[in-house]
């Protein structure tokens, strides 16, 4: 069976828009919140949120294309590879804007002087997959990922699939998202998912804590370069890391809330580990879901038990959101360059916040600092979503 290891990552987060940078935030405990400032917040009670500064970045007006732009170039720099064996799988954040609402606004305004029609036809989302397959020649059909919170871990699992299966030799794989905006965060606060622990930006992402009252929103992007692994030895690739399995499943049961066992986040879990062929015995670091709000992280905690029995009391879990915030469709991937990124250096990051556990959250949650991270090591990475949308990938070393 082929083997499809990580040649490429570019990510752009609230810690930095470099690989370098976002490791050593992560590894140094420092929070990307602060005052959200790309609007006048002063009506809702979410008033924060982790923003990306987007100096150097491609100068674009829907901010998740640029992103998506960004994190693209870092991961194909310096790459020499054949566009007819590429291919892009993306997990992209929602278009907010209402279809009742356009047609109303030209009913009484008509189309604005100027403008393409064909944009009409065209969303956000459309625009940066074209985008990207435009600046790196990429004719195979792009996989596009609308999973929310498990988009860009979907994004890389399907990637996945389609080198192991032989169908293409390399592969663009993660997930762009910013949601900080009017619509975005009023209707995070709406459905209460949002902290609003506004006059301590840096401690109001709690994974896991007593005190937690919900996820820090953020923004960001990562891209990862997939590549079959004797292709990328006989190029003499750079290797982060190795996909080694992807499970997925759903809930079935709510829209907001997880299922009361965790049992879809179970089968994911199972299912990754049943596609790597390796037991959960075998697997040292969980990077968890972790989300900061009251229901995900305990329900979490119990799939985690439920899948590793004995061995969830030897598992290290902690919780890139404590730092990032939430990056929704962009969550999972950027959180899998920085598990990557951490274990390249040993290291594994800590859960940030983490100072009054929970009773029903008793794992081991690396709160007290960064751990170094054992030669060899096998990971998990967790992304559960709103609707009960389940995604897991199994991670070796580079």
């Amino acid at each position: 069976m082929r083997r499809v290891v990580v040649t490429g990552i570019g990510v752009v987060t609230p810690l930095g828009n470099s690989l370098d940078e976002l490791a050593e935030g992560l590894l140094t405990g420092r929070s990307g919140a602060g005052p959200i400032t790309l609007f006048e917040p002063a009506q809702l009670p979410t008033r924060i949120a982790a923003q990306v500064e987007t100096i150097g970045l491609p100068d674009h007006p829907d901010r998740k294309q640029s992103f998506a732009l960004a994190a693209s170039e870092q991961a194909m720099a310096g790459q020499t590879l054949d566009p007819a064996q590429g291919g892009l799988s993306l997990g992209i954040g929602l278009d907010l804007f209402s279809m009742p609402d356009l047609v109303d606004y030209l009913r009484h305004h008509g189309l604005p002087p100027g403008a393409d029609p064909q944009t009409f036809l065209q969303t956000p989302s459309e625009l940066c997959i074209q985008a990207i397959c435009r600046r790196f020649g990429l004719s195979y059909p792009p996989q596009t990922h609308i999973s929310a919170c498990a988009a860009s871990t979907d994004a890389i699992g399907s990637a996945f699939r389609t080198i192991r299966r032989g169908q293409r030799q390399w592969m663009l794989a993660g997930g762009s998202d910013s949601m900080i905006n009017p619509m975005g965060v009023a209707g995070f606060c709406k459905i209460r998912a949002t902290t609003t622990r506004n006059h301590a930006p840096a401690q109001a992402s709690r994974p896991f804590d007593r005190g937690r009252d919900g996820f820090l929103l953020g923004e960001g992007a990562a891209v990862l370069l997939l590549e079959e692994r004797h292709a990328a030895l006989a190029r003499g690739a750079v290797c982060y890391g190795e996909v080694l399995g992807y499970g997925n499943s759903f809930d079935a049961h709510g829209i907001s809330e997880p299922h009361p066992q965790g049992l879809g986040a179970v089968l994911a879990m199972q299912r990754a580990l049943s596609d790597a062929g390796v037991d959960p015995e075998r697997i040292v670091y969980v990077n968890a879901h972790g989300t900061s709000t009251p229901k995900n992280d305990p329900i979490e905690t119990l799939a985690l038990r439920t899948v590793f029995g004995s061995h969830a009391d030897r598992l290290w879990v902690s919780s890139t959101k404590s730092m990032l915030g939430h990056l929704i469709s962009a969550s999972g991937a950027v959180e899998v360059a920085a598990t990557l990124a951490c274990a390249r250096r040993g290291q594994v990051h800590p859960t940030l916040n983490l100072e009054q556990p929970d009773p029903a959250c008793d794992l081991d949650y690396v709160a007290e600092g960064p751990r170094p991270l054992p030669a060899g090591s096998l990971m998990l990475k967790n992304s559960f979503a709103f609707g009960g949308q389940n995604a897991c990938l199994v991670l070796g070393q580079g």
